[in-house]
């Protein structure tokens, strides 16, 4: 498996994504604390969605293009509203030709007092996630591999956070590093939130992890609470494109899981692909 994220830019799993990293952060605004977003495989920041890569999977036309045409309801246009005002301040002319990664989100959200972590060791990718963020004093990338830096920037200075893991997957053991490494991490930090991003190519697989993360928060110093979603766009098939995946939250904020079951809803019409998608809302056991 290949997720880098260069191709799959813009994509449903980078909205589904997107959309709860947005909601999470959100929260954390609610309280004037500052906190920390530590982002493990941070990718470049921002993806030309006119370039090869993007261009290759054409992903973006029914992930993000579909969402920002869709008509939705107001209370769900409402929380949808940070997440595409971000989307569309990178995109001036109005034209969709730029998306957002995870890190530069995540900077959008930051107050005066917050920071991010960036963690990324493709050169490429780094330098070009560097110059998005040039002379940000609030934002710092830093040349580590995410599983090394996972536990070794656990508990962050500001003691409130969140963690997202969004490896590329091509590793044979990716699913078992994601394991372990937030097992070690949730040990040091059980009060972070975290945000474990997988592709479902594998129910055996996907359900191992979930177990194991479900039963790391539950064996913790002190307890969490755990989320498991997943989105489908079209029924699995046996071809190697990306149809399904999933999100582990931990921690999630109390008013996360409403929010998502209202916002899925409503997205289920426009990312679904041959009909449409459908999602699974749940809370996983050890």
């Amino acid at each position: 498996m290949n997720y880098r994220h260069a191709f799959h830019a813009g994509g449903f799993a980078d909205v589904i994504k997107h959309i709860v990293l947005v909601r999470i952060l959100t929260y954390l605004q609610e309280k004037p604390a500052a906190f920390r977003v530590i982002d493990t495989h941070a990718g470049a920041g921002i993806y030309d969605l006119t370039g090869d890569e993007a261009h290759r999977g054409g992903e973006w036309l029914t992930g993000i293009a579909r969402v920002m045409q869709a008509r939705f309801s107001e209370a769900t246009g409402l929380l949808l509203k940070p997440y595409l005002d971000i989307v569309r301040a990178f995109n001036p002319q109005r034209e969709l030709a730029s998306y957002p990664g995870s890190p530069l989100i995540a900077r959008a959200l930051l107050r005066p007092q917050d920071r991010l972590t960036a963690c990324e060791v493709e050169p490429n990718a780094r330098k070009r996630l560097i110059e998005a963020l040039r002379r940000d004093r609030q934002a710092r990338v830093v040349d580590l591999d995410g599983w090394i830096a996972l536990p070794a920037f656990v508990p962050p200075g500001e003691r409130r956070g969140l963690v997202l893991i969004d490896p590329p997957y091509e590793q044979t053991d990716e699913f078992d590093r994601m394991a372990a490494g937030f097992a070690e991490a949730f040990a040091k930090w059980p009060s972070g939130s975290y945000l474990l991003w997988y592709p479902v190519k594998s129910r055996r697989i996907t359900d191992s992890l979930a177990r194991q993360v479900a039963a790391a928060v539950e064996a913790g110093p002190s307890p969490g609470k755990c989320l498991r979603l997943e989105f489908s766009v079209a029924p699995q098939i046996s071809e190697p494109a990306l149809v399904s995946a999933g999100l582990l939250i931990v921690n999630p904020p109390w008013t996360l899981a409403g929010e998502l079951r209202a916002v899925l809803a409503e997205l289920e019409k426009p990312l679904g692909q041959g009909g449409a998608g459908r999602f699974r809302l749940e809370t996983p056991k050890p």
